[in-house]
């Protein structure tokens, strides 16, 4: 079973046709199978799971454990994995962590975002986050908390939420081309709810009303509800030549209501995503 905080990969995203299929904006080849595995396979480990097992990681992501021993133990010679005989437990080598150094590193726009973030955060009281897409949940890359809600109350860096079921995916999904965001969310769809998107997605909001909502005032809100008591807010981030990207913002529902969501934050969202679109292209 799919579920996006514990970054289970689903068998079927790992064939070839649907990756292909997936990835059109790429222009993608071939997939070269053993190497899709070994990508996910470190991408099974979150924040929270610093050491995993075979079994969980063939859990996590959808390969049979015979298959996950035989990529483990090249993705440890090469340094990608580290192997603790006593625990008979994976985690995270130098290599793959280099990985993540680099890409951070490269990414400009975490420069021209995280301290307008963070006086944001300040400002109007709310957590904020910058996400990004991986396949069929959106990432928090970039995270500023603010004092007056426990910092307990919002998804770290590294959390998965929901594309179809969030309301960051739904931004992101308004920017995307008709095919591609049609074929994201069908896909999306057959997915089973988990526990984490429960938690932090609104499923009561349909992705195509919310997108409706950023095409019509640049911004989508996401209500806390009976057992989801955050409200969420969020605007895509539109980058020329990039995949784009949504920040978001969420505080506590008797705090930020419908009217402060669409008179408010969702307006200062959308004026901190164009002020990040401009410093970008500077």
């Amino acid at each position: 079973m799919y579920c996006s905080d514990s970054t289970h990969v689903d068998a079927a995203l790992l064939t070839a046709p649907r990756l292909d299929r997936a990835t059109r904006g790429a222009k993608p080849g071939p997939i070269v199978m053993p190497f899709a595995r070994a990508l996910a396979l470190l991408c099974a480990f979150t924040p929270n799971d610093r050491w995993l097992s075979n079994g969980e990681l063939s859990e996590r992501a959808g390969i049979p454990p015979s298959t996950v021993t035989r990529l483990t133990r090249t993705l440890v010679a090469l340094g990608y994995l580290h192997y603790d005989g006593t625990r008979r437990r994976f985690r995270l080598g130098p290599s793959a962590l280099a990985l993540g150094y680099r890409a951070a590193a490269e990414i400009e726009i975490h420069e021209a975002a995280h301290q307008r973030m963070r006086r944001f955060a300040e400002q109007h009281h709310v957590h904020v986050h910058l996400c990004a897409r991986n396949r069929l949940d959106v990432v928090v890359i970039d995270s500023c908390c603010t004092s007056a809600i426990p910092a307990s109350l919002q998804p770290g860096i590294g959390t998965r939420l929901g594309l179809a079921s969030s309301a960051a995916g739904w931004a992101l999904l308004a920017s995307l081309p008709d095919i591609e965001r049609d074929y994201l969310l069908r896909s999306a769809e057959q997915l089973p709810a988990c526990d984490w998107s429960q938690k932090w997605g609104h499923l009561g909001r349909r992705p195509s009303e919310a997108i409706g909502q950023v095409r019509e005032g640049g911004f989508c809100v996401a209500l806390g509800q009976s057992g989801q008591p955050m409200t969420m807010v969020a605007a895509p981030v539109r980058l020329p030549g990039e995949a784009p990207l949504a920040v978001s913002c969420m505080g506590p529902s008797m705090l930020v209501g419908r009217a402060r969501s669409e008179r408010e934050l969702g307006p200062a969202l959308v004026r901190m995503a164009q002020d990040i679109q401009h410093a970008r292209t500077l």
